[in-house]
């Protein structure tokens, strides 16, 4: 008996090895028999540095076992609150395969990486189904590497960065929904997608608390996975100049490689004194020019998206102009360098006056006190988004990408119907399940 404890022990031991040597990895959820080939993950198993997997961010999960054939579905990992897995990885794209369902029950899982960034929504399984679902993520950590691995540099992170679940060397899974059952995991290094980068600022970036949201990280879950990963390197209060200089850019540069795409979004904060201001039709458009050089001479594709509105009505319910010249600046870049540009500006002025002044509220961060936990004041930002404008946002830009016929528009989901800004979503059927992290403090920027 002895013998075969060991030689069981052993042959874990060897699993998890031979994963971490090849950065692939196949996790067995539940406390039941594990499945061959896979590494077990039973409830008790919280995250730690030394086994470099587990359960995470305090999630108090549950093991239901089922009588089954299959060892890797006869049981599952499940909770009535939001969970989060994280695993070690080395930065890069992953393409991760989820086991969901219940052999005896139904199931439905809402699934987000890193800081709230969107793969699939409200996953159903029928009594008795088991499914596959596969997305493709970009993990990375806030060191510059060289072709030789060496860190040559790293990039300045502000303050509330430190706590990003993007910035460090995990990958971190959130589970949510009303009934979300995990049979299993598979996570496999991808090496050949397409890589789309963003740059941007608060509109832009992996928004990693409730109520607050952006374009960017919605953006993933538009797309097939396997041939696209869309790294999302945007941050609230940055301008073009700011971005470059705390080394971001430097850090895409760094992990970029020729055929990918970099889409280019700034003004909110370009436009304010100090500093980091930019000119419209001088050092600003100098300045993404000076990046879509640079881009071109390392074989990625940019791509300009003009700033959209904020929430500035007139009397006669029509958007009011608050970012000057700086959409116009963008557009005459992009005709200049003959760049693809998404006028996420004009669309986005046809989007608000659909929905008008009242109902426009909805999309944005426009909160009575006490809506949340800890938040004693109103919040009412006319900038910000809440999930919900900050898809109506992203199905722009996916619209415009089609549109326009960019490469990768054709990896989008065959079942993404059109979307005419004019005829917004109504926000009764949009479905987004909170996080289990929320915050009353606006991010930077305006």
């Amino acid at each position: 008996m002895f013998r075969f404890f060991f030689m069981g022990i052993m042959l874990l031991s060897f699993t998890f090895s031979t994963a971490a040597q090849t950065n692939a990895y196949k996790f067995d959820f539940g406390n039941g028999a594990v499945a061959h080939g896979f590494i077990k993950v039973t409830t008790d198993m919280k995250f730690n540095y030394q086994t470099g997997y587990g359960f995470d961010q305090g999630s108090v999960v549950e093991s239901v076992n089922r009588k089954g054939k299959d060892l890797l579905t006869n049981d599952f990992i499940t909770s009535s609150k939001p969970f989060y897995f994280s695993v070690k990885l080395p930065e890069g794209n992953y393409d991760v395969k989820l086991i969901l369902g219940d052999i005896q029950g139904t199931s439905a899982t809402t699934v987000r990486a890193e800081c709230r960034r969107l793969f699939f929504t409200n996953v159903k399984t029928k009594k008795g189904e088991i499914v596959t679902k596969t997305f493709t993520v970009h993990v990375k950590d806030s060191l510059i590497r060289d072709k030789e691995n060496n860190v040559v540099g790293k990039v300045r992170l502000k303050p509330r960065e430190v706590t990003y679940l993007h910035w460090d060397d995990l990958l971190t899974i959130e589970f949510n929904d009303s009934v979300a059952k995990v049979c299993g995991i598979e996570i496999t290094p991808n090496t050949k997608a397409t890589t789309i980068f963003l740059a941007g600022n608060s509109t832009v970036v992996d928004q990693d608390r409730e109520p607050w949201a952006a374009w960017g990280q919605m953006f993933p879950s538009f797309f097939e996975p396997v041939n696209i990963c869309v790294a999302n390197y945007a941050e609230s209060g940055e301008t073009l100049k700011a971005f470059k200089g705390a080394k971001r850019l430097e850090k895409i540069w760094s992990m970029s490689k020729p055929g990918d795409f970099l889409l280019i979004e700034f003004a909110h904060n370009d436009q304010k004194p100090g500093g980091n201001h930019l000119d419209p039709f001088t050092t600003y458009k100098q300045t993404i020019k000076e990046w879509i050089a640079e881009a071109r001479k390392r074989g990625i594709t940019p791509v300009l998206v003009s700033s959209m509105n904020r929430r500035t009505f007139d009397a006669e319910g029509r958007i009011t102009n608050s970012l000057g010249d700086y959409p116009e600046a963008m557009r005459q870049t992009a005709a200049e360098e003959n760049v693809a540009c998404i006028d996420l500006n004009a669309m986005s002025k046809i989007l608000y006056e659909a929905w008008g002044p009242i109902e426009s509220i909805k999309a944005f961060v426009h909160y009575p006190a006490n809506t949340f936990p800890n938040q004693p004041t109103e919040l009412k930002d006319n900038t910000h988004f809440n999930p919900y404008g900050a898809y109506e946002l992203a199905r722009c830009i996916v619209q415009a990408a089609k549109d326009q016929q960019l490469p990768f528009a054709k990896y989008f989901r065959k079942e993404i119907t059109v979307f005419d800004p004019a005829h917004p979503d109504p926000v009764s059927k949009f479905y987004w399940p909170l996080s289990s992290f929320v915050s009353s403090i606006k991010p930077d920027g305006n």
